[in-house]
């Protein structure tokens, strides 16, 4: 299990400082797929890299399986490193070396068997669907390509954690979605933890299980992708989740607005229209959407809702005992 503990990154810039990463705390288990999302310079790619120790920071723990690599020498941190594979944003290829050799990289780093390695790296190749482009170099390859070529580089040394930076931030929403499959069937056939950064929450509900919120340094909101849509506590979050939902104006007529969530055993039932009837009430749909988060939907509504106070308190009791969340927006 990949522990990271109340770690801390300090840059000196002149007269002055930046805390790029502030008392950061989370944990990730074995296969889980864990999100990091937050907008430009919240301090996510310098927690990925102070993970490993890319950058050291300046207070903290990071336990690997119950090791603190940062309390170990340079060679045991080596061999630490072995174990987590890293994609970036920029791809960093080699670009005077053709595809396999990109791949043998990282096995050629940690003096890794020259056969073995290379059986590996074809293997990986296939895996990633570049079988064909092993003789090919980066700059002959497309967007989507230099990814999977960085894919099959992280996984070269057999890592059991993967660190993803903002992996298809550059890339167009079709090869995004095929990178996004492709990272999930790698943690299913190689049970790899994979912690992935990114600013897009889409991105997010279609691979995590787990995500947490990260604003100037800090963690403000954690909790599975469903807890996160049907129930966003801070500003921020309901702003990145508005980023997915559609665009529509929302009209209302004065009166308090509501936003429900419904989770998979709901979002498909006629919750409101029961609602409706056993609390003699109006209901007025003033906007919805549903998304599909892990193969299972959630569906949001806002609504106005009219009726005797009794009643209206009486409905919404009635949708919290049914798993619908609900609160009141405006």
């Amino acid at each position: 299990m990949l522990e990271i503990k109340g770690v801390s990154k300090t840059f000196r810039l002149q007269d002055q400082s930046l805390k790029a990463v502030d008392d950061v705390s989370f944990s990730v288990q074995p296969g889980e797929i864990y999100g990091i999302i937050g907008q430009s310079g919240a301090g996510k790619s310098t927690l990925l890299r102070c993970i490993n120790v890319l950058e050291r920071p300046d207070k903290g723990e990071i336990f690997i399986d119950g090791q603190d690599v940062l309390r170990v020498g340079e060679s045991e941190l080596l061999e630490k490193r072995k174990e987590i594979g890293m994609i970036f944003q920029g791809f960093h290829l080699l670009m005077q070396k053709d595809a396999l050799h990109n791949v043998l990289l990282p096995a050629m780093i940690h003096h890794q068997d020259a056969k073995k390695a290379r059986e590996k790296a074809r293997e990986l190749l296939a895996l990633v669907g570049l079988e064909d482009k092993m003789h090919a170099y980066p700059k002959t390859l497309s967007g989507g390509q230099k990814q999977r070529l960085a894919i099959a580089r992280a996984l070269v040394t057999s890592p059991r954690y993967l660190l993803s930076d903002e992996a298809t931030s550059a890339l167009d929403p079709q090869t995004t979605e095929s990178i996004l499959n492709l990272l999930k069937k790698i943690g299913k056939e190689y049970s790899l933890s994979i912690v992935m950064i990114t600013h897009q929450m889409e991105v997010a509900k279609e691979i995590c299980n787990r995500v947490a919120i990260m604003e100037k340094g800090k963690f403000i909101e954690e909790g599975t992708v469903e807890e996160i849509f049907l129930r966003p506590r801070e500003k921020e979050t309901r702003a990145l989740i508005r980023s997915v939902q559609k665009k529509e104006n929302v009209i209302s007529s004065g009166g308090p607005v509501y936003r429900l969530g419904f989770a998979h055993k709901t979002a498909n039932r006629p919750i409101i229209a029961e609602t409706i009837r056993k609390f003699n009430v109006d209901i007025n749909i003033l906007a919805g959407d549903i998304h599909s988060v892990q193969e299972e939907q959630i569906g949001n509504l806002t609504v106005e809702i009219w009726g005797r106070e009794s009643d209206i308190a009486n409905a919404l009791a009635y949708l919290n005992e049914n798993q619908v969340r609900w609160e009141v927006v405006a």
